[in-house]
């Protein structure tokens, strides 16, 4: 007898289009490559590309592994000993792996060459995009290295953060050829106040300290040290405190509880007890702040990379979608508003992207050029927060793009949308960089005029361009009220972006120009001028 179920098949799959991975996350992105070519970064392109083939590919799909079987938190083992240990998918150790053997995590300090910094924060911006937990400790480990070689007894720690080795067993550093670094500084009654920590360090005959006290939010806590903050009698000081001591014992902080995130579910975060626990200072006494501060403006600059790498995936989910898809006779990208939408994204994702890599540029070169030095200090303030601010709204605008299918976790954009906002929270959320920007501007003449030199590169390319420069000199001459802070520092982010558009003779400059600072466009994407070549802009940003 013959089965009348075909009859009533229905589950036919059209108008779909293909997987997204198997890409080369380098080869689509055009403007990446022009800027770390610009930028200072050409020798190491070749790297470039082949890690772009893996995250494109390997590492974009393990991502999904990663963050959907989360770490757990085990305190004791099953004869009651306390062990605090986390527990990882597999994919997570082979996405640090992959990364830190490819340089994610130190290329720029293990490679003397000019424009390492450069490559290194590209490798950090396409490592982001296939997987943006990871990036915590990646980040977290290259920073640290900035402080811990000003301590030339930790010369140990300092060049096995930087190697290319990855080894997440739970042994002394002694015992490792490479080591991962986290860090320590928010706690319960305070955050961004980092002078208001209550986390004591109490000092030991042998010169090492013990520190006692709490820390409300302590990422990556499997890492094999910790540069943490804590009132030593001298004042607010810098210590490294090692996970495991040389004679291989578990040092004495206890984790309390994971934190059970909005999103980077890949990434373990912590609270942390520290009872007693053994540390060395870095740095002068009363001077932590001074000490970690270059870890800060590191992990800042992370911060505006993960943000715009960020965007760039949510772009290219949102281009590939609409370039397979057909809606009213036409494919959706297409459709006249939606090449506006696409457009728009594109053109906001490519300035996020140029001005990240520039202030990459700035810090490779800040050792050597006081200018470049004072251009990093301000930019990072700056780029973090705008960039970062940024990159909420356009994960939304895209996940829009794919209708319902960007609202279910098959595709990557509700991981991307949890993630989004992240970046504008770590190290220092919105009001604390508006605010180091105005203190920059008032109180480190240098800073200013690093600024104005950056502006004055492109004076009387465009007259758009010269009349917001000149309105914001202005503005800041005129000495800012606090109240004014994210105001001044929007117009400067939009500024340095234009900037550096216009420098890099980008064929999205004017639009950006006229959208961003001539008032041609509305407070949500898909408003630009209606001349402006869509289609054009679109096949820049995706091939």
């Amino acid at each position: 007898m013959t089965s009348a179920w075909p009859a009533f098949e229905t589950h036919e799959v059209s108008n779909q289009p293909p997987p997204f991975g198997g890409r080369n996350l380098w080869a689509d992105d055009v403007a990446l490559a022009e800027a770390v070519q610009r930028e200072g970064g050409a020798a190491f392109i070749g790297q470039l590309a082949r890690y772009g083939g893996l995250a494109g590919d390997e590492l974009y799909r393990i991502g999904f592994d990663a963050n959907r079987d989360r770490p757990r938190l085990r305190t004791h083992d099953g004869q009651g000993h306390r062990i605090d240990t986390v527990e990882f998918h597999p994919a997570y150790h082979q996405l640090m792996t992959v990364a830190k053997t490819h340089g994610v995590a130190g290329l720029s300090w293990h490679d003397g060459r000019p424009g390492a910094h450069v490559a290194r924060a590209a490798l950090s911006y396409l490592h982001h995009q296939a997987e943006a937990g990871t990036s915590c400790p990646l980040t977290m480990t290259h920073a640290a290295v900035a402080v811990l070689r000003q301590a030339p007894s930790l010369a140990e720690w300092a060049t096995k953060a930087a190697a290319p080795e990855y080894d997440p067993r739970d042994v002394p550093i002694a015992d490792k050829a490479g080591i991962t670094v986290g860090m320590g500084m928010t706690e319960k009654q305070g955050g961004s106040d980092v002078r208001s920590n209550t986390t004591r360090a109490e000092p030991q005959a042998d010169g090492s300290y013990a520190l006692v006290g709490h820390k409300w939010f302590f990422s990556a806590p499997m890492s094999d040290g910790f540069l943490v903050l804590a009132q030593a009698p001298g004042g607010l000081s810098c210590f490294l405190m090692p996970r495991r001591l040389a004679d291989g014992n578990r040092n004495t902080f206890h984790l309390m509880r994971l934190k059970d995130k909005l999103g980077d579910w890949s990434n373990a975060s912590s609270e942390v007890e520290l009872c007693g626990a053994l540390a060395q200072r870095v740095g002068e006494e009363g001077r932590g702040v001074a000490t970690i501060i270059g870890m800060v403006m590191m992990t800042r600059l992370d911060c505006m990379l993960g943000a715009a790498a960020e965007m760039r995936m949510a772009l290219a989910q949102a281009l590939h979608h609409t370039r397979y898809r057909s809606t009213f006779g036409k494919r959706l990208c297409e459709q006249p508003l939606m090449t506006n939408v696409l457009a728009d994204l594109a053109v906001e994702s490519e300035a996020a992207t140029v001005l990240a890599m520039r202030v990459a540029r700035a810090v490779d070169q800040a050792a050597t050029d006081p200018q470049q030095a004072a251009f990093a200090r301000i930019a990072t303030a700056v780029g973090k927060y705008w960039v970062c601010k940024r990159a909420a709204v356009f994960v939304n605008e895209a996940q829009e793009c794919l209708g319902g299918a960007g609202y279910v976790e098959e595709s990557m954009l509700p991981r991307l949308y949890r993630q989004a906002p992240l970046n504008s929270i770590w190290e220092g959320s919105g009001n604390i960089q508006c605010l180091d920007v105005l203190r920059a501007l008032s109180r480190e003449p240098q800073v200013l005029h690093a600024l104005e030199a950056e502006l004055d590169t492109v004076a009387g390319v465009d007259a758009i361009y010269d009349a917001a420069s000149r309105a914001l000199r202005a503005q800041l001459a005129a000495t800012p009220e606090q109240a004014q802070a994210r105001r001044i520092t929007e117009r400067l982010a939009l500024l340095l972006q234009a900037a550096v558009l216009l420098r890099a003779q980008s064929p999205v400059a004017s639009t950006f120009i006229r959208s961003r600072l001539g008032a041609e466009h509305g407070m949500a994407f898909g408003t630009l001028p209606t001349d402006v070549g869509y289609a054009a802009v679109m096949a820049r940003a995706l091939p």
